[in-house]
This record gives C-alpha cells, structure tokens and sequence, in this order.
C-alpha cells in the first residue's frame, strides 16, 4: 500500500509538472522596428491630429488613406493625405481601436491588429500596415524633430481574440491529464 501511494504522487508530481510547461508563457524572439517611410508605411497626414481626436475619427482618416490610389495626395476635412507607394495584399476597413502610449507596443498582448495610427506632436500623423506583424513592434520616438505624443490600433476582427489551435490543444492536454489523474488516484 506505501509504494502505491508513492507512485501516485510521483504520478501526479509528473501531471503538474507537465501541465506548468504546457501552459508557461512562451518567448517571443520576433522584434520589429518600424520607420517612417518603410515598406510598412500605409500613409500620412498633415498637419495630422491630436491624440485628442476621437477613435472614430481616427478611423475615417485610415479608410480615407485605403480608398486612395498609391503614391498620391489628396486634401480632405483640412487633411493633407499622403499615400504610399506600397501595395498590401488585402486591406479591409479600419474599425475596432485600442489606444496607447509609449513607443513599444507588444501584439502578443494587445489582440490582433492591422493599421497603426501614430501621432507626433506638430509633425503630423503616420500610419503603418502591421496585419503581417506580430510580437514586440518599436515605432519612432520622433518624426520631422516633434514627438509620439500617442498611437492607436485599429483592427477588423475582435480584440484579444486568441489563436484558436492552441487553445483547443491546451484544452485536450488538460482534459487528458485530468482523466489520466482522476484513473490512478481512483484505484
């Protein structure tokens, strides 16, 4: 009776063990940098908004920039929009935002995004494609000598929605421990 209750723990040691690997956060090593004017860039405006703008606004200004040829500039609402030459895939319209500070963003965390809409101070407002991007993304403290003052992402699909093929694989492994458990401690 001793050496079945020592196998069982042992049994179960190995069950949590496991299960802390399974689910311990992995590392991330993708960093990116973006740069104004990069192959990333979606576009610009001038004299840009202030992060006091709504996120509503904000959108427009991104789908005005989607529905715009590459390479030209066009005035509209007192904006001056420049788009760029890079052509992307797929662009769908910007809808849900999340607002922030501070010059690194993390995707991992913060839900799955495709325009970032950056604001400097007096310099204007750029706009980066990151629907390819994911991981740590730094974007530039200063553009034409003014400020981040603050970004914005916006995204079509829901916010913080995580991969689904992990999550139904963690769910399996945790059911099979659990019926691999419930077994040995059962006898």
């Amino acid at each position: 009776m001793g050496s079945n209750s020592v196998s069982r723990h042992k049994f179960l040691l190995f069950c949590v063990v496991f299960c802390g690997a399974m689910l311990a956060p992995s590392h991330d090593a993708s960093a990116f940098t973006l740069q104004i004017g990069d192959s990333y860039e979606l576009g610009s405006l001038w004299p840009g908004i202030q992060k006091k703008s709504s996120n509503q606004d904000k959108a427009s200004y991104v789908n005005h920039l989607l529905g715009m040829a590459l390479g030209t500039v066009d005035v509209a609402g007192g904006q001056v929009y420049f788009r760029s030459s890079h052509g992307f895939n797929f662009l769908p319209a910007a809808a849900q935002a999340h607002n922030g500070g501070g010059r690194t963003l993390d995707l991992r965390t913060a839900g799955l995004y495709t325009y970032l809409f950056a604001t400097y101070s007096g310099s204007g407002t750029e706009i980066w494609y990151i629907g390819n991007l994911s991981g740590i993304i730094t974007i530039p403290f200063l553009a034409s000598g003014h400020h981040l003052t603050g970004w914005t992402l916006f995204g079509p699909r829901g916010i913080g929605v995580p991969e689904g093929g992990v999550t139904v694989m963690l769910l399996g492994v945790a059911l099979g421990v659990l019926a691999l458990a419930r077994r040995f401690l059962m006898r």
